[in-house]
């Protein structure tokens, strides 16, 4: 059975016997400053990887306004980023993203070559974000204890993080460390996959932090792959949702991976000038495509 739909009502969906499902996400990102700025060197990851287990992208367009030079490039994780250098802006600046995604359940688990596992994991393991305290170390030394098969190491940790955090939003930044979110027991979803990367380190379990965009949420989301031995040269990825106590699903876009948030803020840049700045965000997620299982 197929239906096609501007706008699919994703609460009317039956998810369990989905097979494939289309997204056409939109997103704008604009900054205003206060006095003309120069010599803006900015980064942008927002585009929707390539490829990414059973996910494909099929169009992307991004385009900034007023018009400027820009360079696409993909990094270490194969994320898709946007460089651009500006001579000089104004007053305001815009990013406004059209992306088209389509995502496959008939494509069974997501697996990764070792070698990948290797570069995306244990590439500079100390990461301020990620660096595991006293409090953290015990708790991992306890979990990996309990649970010696790694996923159900994965599953505990998950269950763990989601246990011990309440979602709190305004108490934490981007620039919060997992140690820092555990003392509290509060924070968002970039906190709670801080604090699951951070346990899996300390328990030698591969992980990786992951942006995109949960559907029915008016925000970027973040959760957590985690890399289980399965076989010789590969890994299986079991990618957990630790903000929503729950394993991923059809309804989850992934845009970016990395080691965590500082390798995939979606938004980033330097520029020569002392004036003041606002951000303004907006994003939707629909669902245009939709086939079921027969």
């Amino acid at each position: 059975m197929n239906t096609s739909d501007a706008g699919i009502v994703h609460n009317s969906i039956d998810w369990s016997n989905v097979a494939t499902v289309s997204y056409r996400i939109e997103q704008s990102i604009r900054y205003e400053y206060a006095t003309p700025i120069s010599r803006l060197q900015h980064k942008l990851v927002i585009s929707p990887r390539a490829a990414h287990g059973n996910q494909r992208r099929i169009s992307n367009d991004l385009y900034v306004s007023p018009d400027a030079l820009s360079r696409s490039s993909h990094d270490v994780f194969g994320n898709h980023v946007v460089s651009l250098n500006v001579p000089h802006v104004e007053r305001s600046i815009a990013f406004v993203l059209s992306s088209n995604v389509m995502r496959d359940a008939r494509l069974g688990d997501h697996f990764v070559v070792a070698d990948t596992c290797d570069e995306l994991t244990t590439l500079c393991p100390q990461r301020r974000l990620i660096r595991a305290d006293e409090a953290l170390a015990d708790a991992a030394a306890d979990l990996r204890a309990r649970h010696p098969n790694p996923e159900d190491l994965a599953h505990a940790i998950g269950g763990f993080v989601s246990r011990e955090m309440t979602y709190t939003k305004g108490v934490t930044d981007v620039f919060t460390t997992a140690a820092v979110a555990f003392s509290m027991r509060r924070g968002v979803c970039q906190d709670y996959a801080h604090i699951a990367i951070a346990l899996s380190r300390e328990c030698g379990l591969p992980a990786r932090y992951v942006s995109g965009h949960l559907l029915g949420e008016g925000a970027t989301h973040a959760w957590v792959e985690f890399l289980v031995p399965a076989g010789r040269d590969r890994e299986r990825v079991v990618s957990l949702d630790p903000t929503n106590a729950c394993a991923t699903n059809l309804r989850y876009v992934v845009v970016a991976v990395g080691r965590d948030y500082d390798d995939v803020a979606p938004t980033s840049g330097v520029f020569f000038g002392k004036t003041k700045s606002k951000i303004d965000s907006r994003q939707s997620v629909r669902v245009t495509d939709i086939t079921y299982a027969a």
